[in-house]
């Protein structure tokens, strides 16, 4: 499971993001200021940060270069400054995205979505991942089934990949929806169960590997 920290000097905000993110399997932490997130940095790992900028005590762009000093962690900057500068310097830092207040927390948790993706995918992609007689190979798009080639749709091969690399996490179907067919995709939840059955038949005497969650969605069990 993915641990995520929150560190805006606003309450409400910290509070609307860690609503959503729990709802989408992360666990969640919150810092009000840069100083306390960098502290918390130093005791404990975390998968990627929200960071907002203007804080008290220790600014975002300076908590950002101090944690990038200590550990490598994905980091989503919030601001209420658009401007081109603003952006380019913390790009400059490393940053992995940049969002501007107000914004949407729905746009939010796609764009945390998209950067853990990057990151597990890029880490993921280069070995063959093995569960029971199940074998996936992202690098190569590639599935067996008891040392027998799948036959799978390109869309197929996406969304098992994504289940994969979530793996254990429940998965809603507007979470699906959003990161494997496209924030914009014009769909419903009938999209995602129609390919999940699909691939389910695919998998053969690993069709269970794909669990149902009653009334959210759906995980990989691996």
């Amino acid at each position: 499971m993915y641990r995520i920290l929150i560190a805006d000097d606003e309450q409400k905000i910290r509070q609307v993001i860690r609503e959503y993110a729990e709802f989408n399997g992360y666990q969640v932490e919150e810092a009000a200021d840069g100083m306390e997130a960098l502290n918390l940095c130093k005791e404990k790992d975390f998968d990627l940060i929200v960071m907002d900028i203007m804080m008290p005590r220790l600014d975002g762009y300076t908590a950002c270069k101090e944690i990038r000093k200590l550990k490598d962690i994905s980091i989503i900057m919030l601001s209420a400054r658009g401007e081109e500068y603003d952006k380019l310097y913390g790009f400059d830092l490393g940053i992995d995205d940049y969002v501007v207040k107000p914004f949407s927390p729905k746009e939010l948790m796609a764009r945390i979505n998209a950067v853990l993706n990057r990151r597990a995918g890029s880490r993921e992609a280069a070995a063959p991942l093995v569960f029971d007689g199940l074998e996936i190979n992202m690098a190569a798009r590639s599935v067996t089934i008891d040392g027998k080639k799948a036959d799978l749709t390109p869309k197929e091969y996406d969304l098992l990949f994504y289940l994969v690399q979530n793996r254990n996490i429940a998965l809603s179907r507007d979470r699906l929806l959003a990161d494997v067919w496209g924030y914009d995709f014009f769909g419903d939840d009938r999209t995602i169960d129609t390919h999940i059955k699909n691939l389910r038949n695919n998998l053969g005497p690993y069709r269970d590997k794909i669990v149902t969650l009653r009334g959210v969605g759906y995980k990989f069990e691996g």
